[in-house]
């Protein structure tokens, strides 16, 4: 009788530093075992900081922040914004921040950052710290459209005031790139750091 050979490509569990719902359901669609571990971290941006600098920044200090709590492990960090036309777009701060962020969206092609962070706890602290860029196109979206985007509460808490996997998918022309990096989490590029720490 042949023993059942339980394998996994995951080379151990990670401790996700994010209350990102999106995060976590991506991470358990690909089955790789995790658990939340939160860090405050202060998100503001420093003057002059570009996105990329920011989103990568952010990672690292989150997947940092979360690390000390713990004596060994794994920790993710990740930060997600939407850059267009040099515009830095984070989590709109209320409806009428998102009805402006959505015109600016509207009929145009923008970028999605997300920075990644993979960080040892305990002796040693290793970390890997990358980023995965993905461009997307809205439809140009009527006045109405946004509206009830807006109070379909969707759009708060997004970064881009927009959910892909969402009521958003009804506005998206096109996209170039990881669609998961869109939805928050770049999990190929995870899966490729957590081979190299």
């Amino acid at each position: 009788m042949r023993e059942k050979i339980n394998s996994s490509v995951f080379k151990e569990p990670l401790f996700l530093a994010s209350s990102s719902l999106r995060r976590a359901e991506i991470l358990r669609t690909v089955g790789w075992p995790f658990e939340v571990v939160n860090g405050g971290t202060d998100e503001t941006r420093q003057a002059g900081e570009n996105a990329v600098y920011y989103v990568k920044r952010l990672a690292r200090a989150k997947a940092e922040t979360a690390a000390q709590r713990l004596s060994s492990g794994l920790v993710l960090g990740a930060d997600t914004v939407v850059v267009i036309a040099g515009e830095i777009l984070g989590q709109p701060r209320d409806h009428q921040d998102a009805r402006w962020m959505l015109n600016l969206l509207s009929g145009e092609w923008h970028e999605v950052l997300t920075g990644v962070a993979l960080v040892r706890a305990g002796a040693g602290g290793q970390c890997r710290v990358d980023l995965e860029v993905t461009r997307v196109r809205f439809k140009a979206m009527s006045e109405e459209e946004i509206e009830w985007y807006v109070n379909t509460g969707e759009p708060m808490g997004k970064a881009g005031a927009y959910a892909i996997q969402g009521h958003a998918a009804l506005f998206i022309e096109e996209i170039q790139g990881d669609y998961f990096n869109i939805v928050g989490l770049p999990i190929r590029r995870v899966y490729e750091l957590s081979n190299e720490i």
